[in-house]
């Protein structure tokens, strides 16, 4: 019997499941932290062994977990590997973004490569540059990747490679990951520089080419600053409200007003352990912080960045707790014991977002707008 997602119960009646139902099917869905679309369901026997065959040749966590991200996509690509699509499209989701990475320039270019073989090579998935692309993709019935980065170091110094990735597709920007760098200051790091000098002109370089500011993994100096510097709207693509639970990874209330008073753009994440310190974390946590942001600041500016679940086996995220301080974290902040929330434990289950705000008395146009048309708005004022 096959397994059901997306059935979390919210105590709706037969007409409201209907209703939901529609909705989701109807909606733009774009998941701006967009770790999927498989996720620990999709690793068979043969793939959990090469896996961890290869573990035990590196011993390397960080690697590890990345050739376990990677695993989907690659077979996929390689024409034999159906479950990434029929978990994206049983999914709902649209669009979401296709990571890039690195520590240096020119580590980022394997990256690059990763995803321009999923756009060439899946006749489903496109890449997506405007805010078009993710209209058409609805209406044909496919669907959209968008090309971003969660740090800034593979640019170094060089403002000259955020034009080259621009070129390559990249249209959102996280300016630093938990740490200091050279734009500016990390969440989880124990100073708040703000942004710096460097970081004012990296900004405006961005401004100028059209690229998404993101500030999820930045400290309360450093999205103040941004919001403060650049001209266009700033995002936070994946975070949380620290007036809900309170932990680095949250954004203060002046953080979330600041962003939103740009005219951008918050999504919120569904990793329990950064939504409160129930052990057993589930789906309503992640509604709550969303609930709380839309009566901030206004639904207009809430959406998903879910992070979570991640495409790997459960083995995966284990191996994602053993480096966790290699990216920042300490042992506070709860990384060393990695779950995935009751009722979003895989991307089917994204219909429990759609159903979780009817029932909290959502209209339809709000719905719309957290699923999608919210950051949909930003996208295409920034990015044409």
């Amino acid at each position: 019997m096959r397994e059901q997602f997306g059935n979390h119960d919210f105590g709706l009646t037969e007409e409201q499941e209907d209703h939901a139902a529609r909705l989701h099917r109807g909606s733009i869905i774009i998941d701006t932290l967009f770790q999927g679309p498989c996720g620990y369901r999709s690793f068979d026997d043969p793939m959990l062994q090469q896996l961890q065959n290869d573990h035990t040749t590196h011993n390397n966590p960080m690697l590890s977990l990345w050739q376990a991200v990677e695993m989907p996509i690659r077979r996929a690509i390689a024409g034999h590997f159906p479950d990434f699509h029929e978990c994206w499209s049983d999914s709902g989701i649209t669009g979401g973004n296709r990571q890039v990475g690195g520590n240096a320039p020119g580590e980022d270019l394997p990256w690059f490569a990763l995803n321009q073989a999923q756009f060439d090579n899946l006749p489903w998935l496109n890449k997506a540059t405007r805010a078009q692309h993710f209209r058409d993709a609805k209406r044909d019935g496919t669907h959209v990747g968008f090309v971003s980065t969660q740090n800034t170091l593979q640019f170094g110094l060089d403002l000259n490679l955020l034009n080259r990735s621009w070129e390559l597709g990249m249209r959102m920007v996280q300016l630093t990951y938990n740490s200091v760098n050279f734009v500016g200051g990390g969440c989880t790091d124990r100073v708040d520089c703000g942004v710096t000098d460097f970081g004012v002109r990296f900004i405006k370089r961005l401004n100028e080419l059209g690229m998404l500011v993101d500030t999820g993994h930045c400290g309360k100096q450093t999205t103040l600053d941004a919001c403060a510097i650049s001209n266009t709207p700033v995002v936070a693509s994946h975070t949380s409200a620290s007036g809900v639970h309170l932990h680095d990874r949250a954004k203060s209330d002046d953080e979330l007003q600041r962003i939103a008073g740009t005219g951008g753009y918050i999504g919120v994440y569904a990793v329990g352990m950064f939504l409160t310190d129930d052990r057993h974390a589930n789906v309503e946590h992640m509604l709550d912080h969303i609930d709380y942001i839309a009566s901030l600041v206004g639904w207009q500016h809430v959406g998903i960045g879910s992070d979570w679940p991640m495409q790997t086996p459960l083995w995966g995220l284990e191996m994602l707790g053993r480096y966790a301080t290699e990216i920042g974290f300490r042992e506070e902040h709860g990384v060393t014991a990695p779950k995935n929330l009751i009722g979003f434990d895989d991307y089917r289950d994204m219909p429990n977002i759609t159903r979780g705000l009817m029932a909290r008395g959502y209209s339809d146009d709000a719905v719309r707008g957290i699923l999608g048309e919210n950051f949909l708005r930003v996208f295409e004022q920034v990015c044409g």
